[in-house]
């Protein structure tokens, strides 16, 4: 009886602890009366009341959303003798995977199953679809493994099976998705169509056809009934054969399917299944056809299989093939959605289809289609690229007539296209025809107009708009008006102007430069081969506390290049940048471009391989800089080298290598052609892989003699000089 007596008292106190740790207060102002509430509420509670702490782990993790809190409960109550029920399992982890904490939901269960805390089989398979959300079969599957090692009669349901399967294919794991589909069989299940289609789908994606009909013919055998998801699905992989014949066939077969299908939902699938694989594989030609001659019937409803025609054929960058969509279902009586016009007239603005696009726009205002505002803005970028201010300004007016709309937004979308266009009579008078139709020009209109007025050096007139911000007749200026006309009276060579503006009139009118503000006086000031006093500039910055960036980095280093101070761009490299750690690829540029530029082409080749050794991974451009050089001085071999290097790197040669190797190689041999010169460079970077492969391991050999022994190892392939206690003191920095 004492011992029973000091059992209840203990589990007392530990009962108050644990309601004083994982009480909640949710209203403050009754912190007071709720705290009490709770202490009363726990004070008779023990392990044994399952309700109570059910309800309690399920408010913590559904209603306050705190997770963590219930897990360090329930681990508290399993240690004096609590043992968790599917209730505590199933809210534990709905709550991590709302949280997105997949990992966590699968390494808790394997937990509790390994503990003996197995829930029923209803909710393993409820618990087995969640995890399944996180589409990583293989844990999903240990997961699986674990709940039937520990219940040898369960049987995971065939949804959860059909889900997995496809889980396996998408992830391109074909031996277990049919390790799986065996599995299913052998506990007692009968695929149904889902499984075999999934089947099917899997096959056909990795191209083994033959296989995808044996399923098939199983599947008939078996008495399951293919249905016309079923014969999509195997037409994608009739189409990647390319087999004419096939295709005929089983498009008649789908057709017949479809028709006779009750289910619209699996009819929509299949037909939007074979519309993707048909403009997947090029096949467009067919996608107008049926288009026309809708084989499908009613089957499909006409306006969602048109507009999955348009979504399919402008994902596969056929927009002006989308637009003949349009046409024959303009001609069929049917209207296409905003959202999928929109889809087409964005897709030709942007892809160099601007005036294709405009006719479907002045088409689409007959049937009250109006452009968003991005399709707005590529659509007048595009225009005035061609230089068609009129069809542009026709686009404005019509979007400046719909209601609710942002006016001055509209019309600063347009200023940014003009821009582009360097036409500034043309920015001012777009700013008179916006005061005259009463629209307020705010900082960002009045920043464009900046921007355009100082690209064309109309810096008067770019005074003359600051001037009347200052003086309260336009909005008041900010930051990046100020940065705009400094950096052009820079350009302009009007270094004391922008000087006054930056040191009097930004502070008098309480603007503090940013680092963008004196990356724009550094760019100046060194465009203009003043680089002392652009030095001074970035040591006030320094002193001023302002945290500098890649690109004053970039800019200092340009300059220092451009005016032949190449010693000076290395010890600011040396003593400022590589210590700070703050460099990119185009800091690295730079540098290359100035050893390069001065004759110093070994310097440079070293500079890269130091980055390379100290775990920096410098990007195509860094290397193609190398190449041109080798190839500008004649060095074929050097040039095959860095390619070689750069290829061993990780990096594949894009179009601007293979021009410049292409050069190098036509001056070697013109008697080749183009496509025998290409060829044969391919054949040479083939080459130059296998044979870096067995050099690395030289190198790799050589290195570890150097730890045994203090002989010297040269590794690199391109002159590689530098010692290793200049690599070893920049890794250390």
């Amino acid at each position: 009886m004492i011992e029973v007596a000091v059992r209840r008292s203990k589990h007392r106190i530990i009962l108050k602890r644990l309601h004083a740790l994982y009480s909640t207060t949710p209203n403050p102002s009754n912190h007071h009366h709720h705290h009490h509430q709770q202490q009363h509420e726990g004070e008779g509670e023990s392990i044994e009341n399952r309700t109570y702490w059910t309800k309690r782990i399920h408010n913590l993790c559904s209603k306050h959303g705190k997770v963590d809190e219930a897990l360090h409960l329930l681990d508290n109550l399993r240690l004096h003798g609590y043992s968790p029920d599917s209730l505590n399992l199933s809210s534990i982890i709905h709550a991590l995977c709302n949280s997105y904490r997949f990992t966590d939901a699968h390494n808790r269960l394997l937990q509790f199953i390994n503990t003996h805390s197995v829930p029923d089989e209803r909710t393993c398979n409820v618990l087995i679809a969640r995890l399944l959300d996180a589409k990583t079969p293989q844990q999903t599957l240990i997961v699986i493994r674990s709940l039937i090692a520990a219940k040898p009669a369960f049987v995971p349901s065939l949804i959860n099976y059909n889900r997995l399967i496809d889980q396996f294919w998408s992830s391109n794991q074909s031996g277990e998705a049919c390790k799986l589909f065996d599995d299913m069989k052998t506990r007692g299940h009968s695929p149904n169509s889902v499984t075999y289609t999934t089947m099917i789908n899997g096959f056909c994606r990795v191209g083994e056809l033959d296989n995808a009909y044996t399923v098939l013919d199983e599947m008939s055998k078996m008495g399951v009934l293919p249905n016309s998801l079923t014969y999509s699905v195997l037409l994608r992989g009739v189409l990647r054969k390319r087999n004419a014949e096939e295709y005929t066939e089983l498009m008649n077969q789908l057709w017949e399917k479809m028709i006779n299908e009750n289910d619209a939902a699996v009819n929509n699938a299949a037909f939007a299944n074979l519309i993707e694989s048909l403009c997947r594989e090029g096949f467009f030609h067919n996608v107008y056809r049926i288009a026309d001659d809708m084989p499908q019937g009613k089957s499909v409803n006409e306006e969602f299989a048109f507009g999955q025609m348009i979504d399919s054929l402008c994902r596969a960058g056929q927009h002006h093939g989308a637009s003949r969509i349009v046409y024959i279902m303009r001609k069929k009586g049917y209207l296409p959605s905003c959202v999928s016009y929109n889809y087409i007239v964005h897709g030709l603005s942007k892809n160099g289809g601007c005036m294709r696009a405009y006719q479907l726009y002045k088409e689409g205002t007959e049937f009250g289609y109006h452009p968003s505002h991005t399709t707005y803005q590529v659509l007048v970028e595009a225009l005035c690229q061609e230089s068609d201010i009129c069809k542009a300004k026709g686009i404005l007016e019509y979007m400046l007539n719909i209601e609710a709309i942002e006016s001055t937004r509209i019309y600063n979308i347009f200023l940014r296209a003009l821009c582009n266009l360097d036409n500034p009579s043309e920015l001012l008078n777009v700013l008179v025809s916006m005061l005259q139709n009463q629209c307020p020009p705010d900082v960002v209109t009045l920043n464009t107009i900046l921007k355009g007025l100082c690209k064309t050096k109309r810096l008067d007139e770019a005074l003359k708009v600051l001037n009347d911000m200052l003086a309260g007749n336009l909005c008041a200026p900010d930051v990046v008006t100020f940065t705009t006309i400094i950096s052009g009276l820079l350009n302009g060579g009007r270094t004391e102007e922008a000087f006054h503006l930056l040191r009097v009139k930004m502070p008098e009118n309480g603007l503090k430069p940013g680092i963008v503000t004196y990356n724009a006086v550094l760019r100046g000031l060194c465009k203009v081969q003043k680089v002392d006093e652009a030095m001074g500039i970035f040591c006030d910055v320094l002193k001023g506390g302002i945290v500098v960036n890649s690109t004053t980095y970039t800019i200092i280093i340009e300059g220092l290049c451009g005016s032949n101070r190449i010693d000076e761009a290395k010890r600011f490299w040396d003593d400022l940048v590589w210590p700070s750690k703050i460099h990119d690829d185009f800091v690295y540029a730079e540098i290359l471009k100035g050893l390069c530029g001065s004759g110093k082409f070994n310097e440079a080749c070293d500079f890269l391989y130091e980055l390379v050794d100290c775990g920096v991974s410098p990007n195509i451009v860094n290397y193609n800089i190398l190449i041109d050089k080798a190839c500008r001085l004649g060095l074929k071999t050097q040039a095959h080298l860095i390619l070689g290097e750069m290829r061993k790197n990780g990096l594949t040669p894009d179009s601007v290598t293979w021009r410049i190797l292409d050069k190098l190689h036509g001056k070697s041999k013109r008697g080749l052609s183009d496509s025998n010169s290409s060829l044969q460079l391919r054949k040479v970077a083939e080459t130059l892989d296998r044979d870096f492969s067995g050099r690395r391991q030289e190198e790799m050999i050589g290195i570890k003699s150097l730890n045994e022994s203090p002989a010297d190892v040269n590794s690199n392939p391109v002159h590689r000089q530098h010692s290793s206690s200049r690599v070893d003191a920049r890794k250390g920095s």
